[in-house]
């Protein structure tokens, strides 16, 4: 394994922080808890990799570090249930997620991981992070945010649960630190969120706050369109959970995206990455054999005597587009045509010119 550390690899999301607005959308497979064993864990690097996802991230924790004995869950993913017991159910040791990076890192794939506690970002950073993120329970934990930005690696930062004046002062922590390598994810913390819920809106609302910034959005939603439809809206990074199998027990699989569905996640956003062009407006070059085609041209729509005056009674407008252009009408009506034309001969340009 410790070769495939040392293999240069490419991070793909260091083009977020370029000025090019042509970078294609950071797609982010979010790993953690849905996996337990090696084996499981690069099944499911293998699967994000098929379905073209550009990275992998897990959750580091300790239940120690992370909860007290007393907290606990309520929601519909895990039912009224320990939080320390969950936790401490999903613990990642140090060398598993070493072996994880690596397979990732082998298969070609960015990787990293949200850390809860500055033990988890020594750790991490001792496995080569690259780039942290912030889970929405750390959002306005200032202590913890300055920790992390003193790394001056990127920041990918969870706003769920936040008003946008906890954003501002969580961004300016970390900017106080001399770290501007932000990437501001919306989010909504509900397990799943509905539609009514997701407010994407608050994308453009970032957008306004932080326009140096570079936004996300990460999904907690049981389908693909939220994630879509943010790309749409400006979304320059997409994080999404991933499972094999949404039915497998366990919180975070109900609202993961299956392979299939990643897919098409995936081939979606590329598609619209394709549809956004350059906003030059301006005729593609298929177009430009088309509007030769297809556009309408002065024609005559009964036999013109020469001598004849042109009016709206012997003038029309059909394809194809070779001939005058429509526009020109006015400067033909009331002249004399210098020559006999026939039913649905185009005008030339020398009948408007009275050459």
């Amino acid at each position: 394994m410790g070769q495939w550390i040392e293999r240069e690899h490419s991070l793909k999301f260091q083009t977020l922080f370029s000025k090019s607005k042509k970078n294609p959308v950071y797609i982010i497979a979010e790993i953690g808890g849905n996996f337990l064993t090696y084996k499981e864990g690069t099944k499911l690097i293998d699967a994000a990799k098929d379905v073209g996802v550009d990275c992998i991230k897990l959750q580091t924790y300790r239940a120690q570090t992370l909860v007290t004995k007393n907290a606990l869950f309520d929601m519909k993913n895990t039912g009224k249930v320990s939080q320390y017991d969950y936790f401490k159910k999903y613990e990642l040791s140090k060398e598993l997620h070493k072996k994880i990076f690596d397979y990732a890192e082998f298969s070609g794939l960015d990787w990293f991981s949200t850390p809860s506690h500055q033990s988890d970002v020594d750790m991490l950073e001792s496995l080569g992070a690259k780039a942290y993120k912030v889970g929405a329970d750390d959002a306005v934990n200032i202590p913890f945010l300055r920790i992390i930005a003193k790394k001056k690696l990127p920041i990918f930062l969870s706003t769920g649960m936040c008003t946008l004046k906890e954003v501002r002062e969580s961004v300016v922590a970390i900017l106080r630190e001399g770290n501007k390598k932000i990437v501001i994810m919306h989010t909504v913390s509900v397990y799943p969120t509905y539609p009514e819920q997701v407010n994407l809106n608050a994308i453009k609302t970032l957008q306004k706050e932080f326009p140096d910034f570079v936004i996300g959005y990460s999904d907690h939603t049981q389908s693909s369109l939220a994630c879509i439809v943010s790309v749409v809206i400006g979304a320059r990074v997409i994080e999404k959970h991933f499972t094999l199998d949404k039915k497998t027990k366990g919180p975070d699989h109900m609202l993961s995206a299956d392979p299939s569905e990643m897919k098409y996640i995936v081939e979606s956003i590329r598609t619209i990455e394709k549809m956004f062009g350059t906003g030059i407006k301006k005729p593609v070059e298929q177009e430009l054999k088309n509007r030769t085609n297809n556009r309408k041209s002065i024609v005559a729509i009964r036999d013109i005597k020469k001598g004849e005056h042109f009016s709206i009674e012997n003038l029309s407008f059909k394809r194809p587009g070779t001939g005058i252009s429509p526009k020109y009408l006015s400067k033909l009506l009331g002249k004399e045509a210098k020559r006999d034309i026939r039913e649905d001969e185009l005008i030339c340009r020398e009948d408007l010119d009275g050459r």
